[in-house]
């Protein structure tokens, strides 16, 4: 006999527990600030209603979760970073790499950096391992750019994060070979890591993030972070690639602080999961500071992608330049939300906001929307967002010279997206990209 739970009876949120963050302090052996830390993100939690009617959220229903898979927290189980794929394990340039540090169902299965970085100072560890041998760097830098206040699931992922990466390049220092990082899961249930990328004043350094999972049929959730704390005069260039299952739902708060005269080259590419909530902000704080956003994503089948940027101006003199270009086919929907602000008396700003759609399928949807909340009055900012559907003369004439109409299409798409591939700095980026459209439109 098969008993259908009414929708009533369904579990409406994770079921955890203040004595779930006592467990994890303690088993991990965390100073008393980071405790007090979890605790106080723990209150903000209970006090936070789970999202339904916020502007923000009135667009997404994740309701369709089964909370009672999704929320196991998910363990190792002795395997090792061989069950990673081998694209997820490659160099961002050339054949070398500065350090990997790779995760399987949330444990450290490898971890290798250059002699020549730690040489210099650079750190490149888990965010466990950072708490212990480097706790006051640490501490003045955690929660800086993701606070628990941004919401329920940020209230969340700051009381239960079990693990993550901590980047520390310090000042005038340049970490010439990339860093690597691989988060892989092969179970379902949850996972909470979080990423801390620090880059002091006057110093450089490139960070690729890699998310993936294996096929799964029960639910899973990820709850993420991302702080990204880019110095005076100091130059990040920062890549993530989310590729989960999908069966898995993504809800993650991605923040950076950009210092005076500093540089941001931002790279985001989403691809997988079954849903998708990304916040992703840049705080632009020191003036002459430039931010660069470039964003990829491509929905098939049932997926649902809704992501929120935000460019805040918050100097005199700043420029920041976002480029979203995204496709949906079959039963997808996307949704992306904008919106460029600046506080009062910061003049001189360029900032230049737009995401590109192109829908496949007349039972996909994409909706933009973009948005300016403007408080000074010598500025340039812009804003826009597209959609455009694949025309059929082009197609046919393809087609006419032999080429057949699933690879005629991915010739046309593939013009699409160059746009945005020309700005990502990486070649195998752009490959890796590339081949997920690929896969997307020919299989």
């Amino acid at each position: 006999m098969v008993v259908v739970k009414r929708r009533s009876d369904a579990l409406t949120q994770p079921r955890y527990s203040r004595d779930d963050v006592t467990t994890l302090s303690d088993k991990q052996n965390e100073p008393q600030w980071l405790c007090e830390a979890r605790r106080a993100a723990w209150d903000v939690y209970e006090q936070t209603p789970m999202p339904h009617m916020e502007e923000e959220w009135r667009r997404t229903d994740y309701r369709s979760i089964r909370w009672q898979e999704a929320d196991v927290m998910i363990s190792a189980n002795g395997v090792g970073e061989e069950v990673v794929p081998a694209k997820n394990r490659e160099p961002l340039v050339g054949d070398t790499q500065g350090g990997l540090l790779v995760f399987v169902d949330g444990k450290v299965v490898h971890h290798e950096v250059a002699p020549e970085l730690t040489e210099q100072g650079v750190i490149f560890t888990d965010l466990n391992t950072a708490i212990q041998e480097h706790s006051e760097l640490v501490q003045a830098n955690l929660g800086k750019a993701v606070q628990a206040e941004m919401g329920k699931f940020a209230a969340l992922h700051a009381a239960l994060w079990q693990n993550g990466v901590f980047v520390y390049v310090p000042r005038n220092k340049v970490a010439e070979l990339p860093l690597h990082v691989v988060i892989y899961n092969t179970k379902e249930g949850a996972s909470l890591l979080h990423n801390l990328v620090v880059v002091e004043e006057n110093a450089q350094g490139t960070v690729q993030v890699d998310y993936a999972s294996a096929e799964a049929e029960k639910h899973s959730a990820y709850f993420g972070g991302t702080e990204l704390i880019v110095g005076d005069a100091a130059n990040l260039r920062y890549v993530s690639l989310q590729e989960w299952n999908r069966e898995t739902y993504d809800f993650s708060h991605q923040r950076a602080i950009v210092g005076r005269d500093a540089n941001l080259d931002w790279v985001i590419g989403n691809m997988g999961s079954r849903l998708t909530k990304a916040f992703i902000e840049v705080d632009i704080v020191g003036k002459g500071s430039n931010a660069r956003v470039s964003g990829f994503f491509f929905a098939d089948k049932n997926q649902f992608f809704d992501l929120d940027t935000q460019q805040n101006h918050n100097a005199p003199l700043t420029t920041s330049d976002l480029l979203f270009k995204g496709a949906a086919k079959d039963n997808a929907r996307t949704l992306w939300q904008g919106m460029i602000k600046s506080l009062p008396k910061m003049q001189k700003i360029d900032g230049y906001q737009v995401c590109r759609n192109l829908v496949l399928s007349d039972d996909a949807r994409m909706d933009g929307i973009p948005g300016l909340e403007i408080e000074a009055d010598d500025v340039i900012c812009s804003h826009a967002a597209t959609f455009g559907t694949l025309e059929e003369q082009p197609i046919f004439y393809l087609m006419s010279r032999g080429i057949e109409r699933p690879h005629a299409q991915l010739m046309l798409i593939s013009g699409f997206f160059d746009e945005l591939l020309q700005r990502i700095p990486f070649e195998k980026v752009r490959e890796r990209l590339t081949e997920e459209i690929e896969a997307k439109i020919v299989g």
